[in-house]
């Protein structure tokens, strides 16, 4: 088994969790490589210089029998997936930002998590995945995990005429719209008002943003959904963000979303469940009276 290590340079990486995880990883005799991000960083904290064969520029694939273990918030693992691009890797995060909804463990279980990787004992669940296309400047063709929104860029408010199945739904006025997956659904989209999902439903959610019409709430739409968003944004520019990327829109912009055919393998090495990540990392139902 091979341990896929993804860490950035602006995570505040703790020398002592780092140690132990290339410790870990040398007890049990288990194959890894690193990003160059990482290497760097490894080499500055611990004075370990990391062989070159075992840094990597893109994520790398071995066997098959690989797992990708991030080291950060849920700003790294969404990074990861990106990379990734769809491919049937496991996936399983150490926090070490602020919330870490996603990451399944917050650095005190990691001697734990290797041997249980080690030994096969994670559990795994499936993410659905939005894929993109249309009008926009970047890649063209890319998956989200959590969301993806249009924006606007400047003072003025964009309108986003929406359409579900050639149908249309609403024309949203105001900074913009965002269409998140269940997994998403704790992320921009509860900013935005809309509701928490539990990510074994099969459905996208419709959050407006800002609004410019009381009568706008969330919609939410079976994944089987084709979503059609058109941009009018009065000449001039605006935002398309897919998770953590950013592209830029011109007016009259389309894009299409739809459910991937490609999901993202969650490892969940405690067997929490998405209730109590509820409870401990968003304080749900928490009554300090």
């Amino acid at each position: 088994m091979n341990i896929i290590l993804f860490s950035r340079k602006q995570v505040n990486h703790r020398p002592e969790q780092l140690r132990t995880m290339l410790r870990m990883i040398d007890s049990l005799g288990l194959g890894y490589a690193m990003n160059e991000e990482l290497a760097s960083v490894v080499h500055t904290l611990l004075g370990i210089e990391v062989d070159a064969d075992k840094i990597f520029h893109h994520l790398p694939h071995f066997t098959g029998d690989d797992v990708v273990v991030t080291y950060g918030g849920d700003g790294t693992l969404l990074e990861a997936v990106g990379m990734l691009g769809g491919r049937p890797t496991p996936v399983v995060g150490i926090n070490c930002g602020r919330l870490g909804y996603l990451t399944a463990d917050d650095g005190d279980g990691i001697e734990l998590l290797f041997k249980r990787i080690a030994h096969r004992e994670l559990s795994f669940e499936h993410r659905s995945m939005l894929r993109i296309e249309g009008d926009f400047i970047g890649d063209n063709n890319c998956l989200a995990l959590n969301e993806v929104a249009i924006h606007r860029h400047g003072a003025t408010m964009v309108s986003v005429e929406t359409l579900i199945n050639g149908n249309t739904v609403a024309t949203y006025h105001g900074d913009g719209l965002v269409v998140s997956t269940p997994t998403g659904s704790t992320a921009y989209s509860l900013s935005a008002g809309g509701p928490v999902v539990d990510p074994a439903c099969r459905c996208f959610v419709l959050s407006p943003l800002a609004p410019h019409n009381l009568t706008m709430r969330p919609v939410v739409v079976p994944d089987s959904s084709h979503i059609t968003l058109r941009l009018n944004s009065r000449g001039g520019e605006a935002f398309l963000s897919a998770d953590n990327r950013t592209f830029t829109l011109h007016d009259g912009a389309t894009i299409t979303l739809k459910l991937a055919t490609e999901e993202l393998i969650l490892a969940t090495p405690h067997n929490n469940t998405f209730y109590d990540a509820l409870r401990d990392k968003m304080m749900w139902g928490v009554d300090k009276r």
